[in-house]
């Protein structure tokens, strides 16, 4: 079953993906105006509503254990490449977490919750009793023994950019909602309530902790990735989720759904596209040295994400997947 507003959701993932990614590569220092402020929001969330609709398209489409593997393996291949480039690609972790969440494909409810709870736990545990910064050049940005194995280990499953613990989560707890009757106009409106009402709630806890050392255990930063940050982007997921699914019969009407499903099927080839293209454009034209102004760099996300949306819309005339997404089904399916 293919539903037309997880398209649109992942298309608005990718957008936020944009807003703050350019933003971090072109070193422009936010600053207090609606559209620093947007940014700011979103960094974080963009990524954690990318693994959610991962984890809803999980429960619909229900791979096979088999094609689960392939498919990580080429995503582990693609991320290690892109690495290379990108420090903060994510594709690598997406292998990791498809292979962590292959015994949950299958359980019930209470398994995915008892799931989603231990890697939250596990996460919270180890950022209290293990030095988190160890690796981090928080200056730069860099972490500097991420091609040894002990520090790929480390990136990877504990202090990275989107680690294993507590990041499965978010896909776990797509795949409980992919399991709704996502149908159902009630359901979205609890989507959109309940969403908003956790989100909104797990920011209070920060407002009272004034200790910086403690800190994290409040705020919603997302790194790294406490517990109320791991509530209020969840919450804030389901509710976009829920609030695309009851627009999206008033988009349909306005003739611009096909604009925003064509880019969200696309998700994969945009995702690197965005880094080769749009940081890329940027890196050779010297723009990457902090000299563009929040807002610059705010109407140059948007009109690459609109570009994006005229590529895919034209691609999809012709084809039925993405250059990438072709690529990974060929290579993960031929023969099988």
């Amino acid at each position: 079953m293919r539903l037309q507003a997880l398209d649109i959701a992942r298309f608005l993932a990718f957008c936020g993906m944009v807003l703050v990614n350019f933003r971090l590569a072109a070193n422009v220092t936010p600053g207090d105006d609606w559209f620093s402020v947007l940014t700011n929001v979103l960094e974080g969330r963009s990524a954690a509503l990318f693994v959610v609709l991962a984890g809803v398209g999980i429960a619909l489409a229900k791979p096979q254990t088999d094609l689960f593997l392939r498919r990580a393996a080429f995503l582990f291949v693609l991320g290690l490449a892109n690495s290379i480039v990108f420090d903060a690609d994510i594709l690598h972790f997406y292998a990791l977490y498809f292979i962590a969440a292959i015994p949950f494909v299958t359980t019930e409810n209470r398994w995915l919750w008892l799931g989603i709870s231990s890697f939250m736990v596990i996460s919270l545990i180890a950022q209290v009793t293990l030095d988190y910064d160890v690796g981090w050049n928080w200056i730069t940005n860099q972490y500097s023994d991420f091609w040894t194995l002990k520090g790929f280990l480390r990136h990877s499953f504990y202090n990275g950019w989107h680690p294993v613990f507590p990041w499965v989560s978010f896909l776990l707890f797509g795949m409980w909602i992919g399991r709704q009757d996502l149908s159902a106009s009630v359901i979205h409106n609890r989507m959109i309530v309940w969403g908003s009402i956790f989100a909104a709630v797990a920011v209070i806890p920060g407002w009272f902790v004034q200790d910086p050392e403690l800190l994290y255990l409040a705020d919603t930063n997302s790194v790294p990735p406490g517990p109320f940050y791991l509530i209020a982007s969840s919450g804030s997921a389901v509710a976009v989720i829920g609030l695309v699914f009851k627009i999206e019969p008033t988009l349909s009407h306005l003739g611009l759904t096909q604009w925003l499903t064509a880019p969200g099927r696309l998700a994969l080839t945009l995702y690197v596209a965005h880094i080769y293209l749009g940081i890329g454009i940027l890196d050779e034209l010297g723009r990457l040295d902090g000299s563009l102004s929040q807002l610059q760099i705010f109407v140059i996300s948007l009109i690459f994400c609109a570009a994006c949306s005229l590529y895919a819309r034209l691609w999809r005339i012709h084809f039925k997947r993405g250059p990438l997404e072709t690529l990974m089904r060929w290579v993960t399916e031929k023969g099988h």
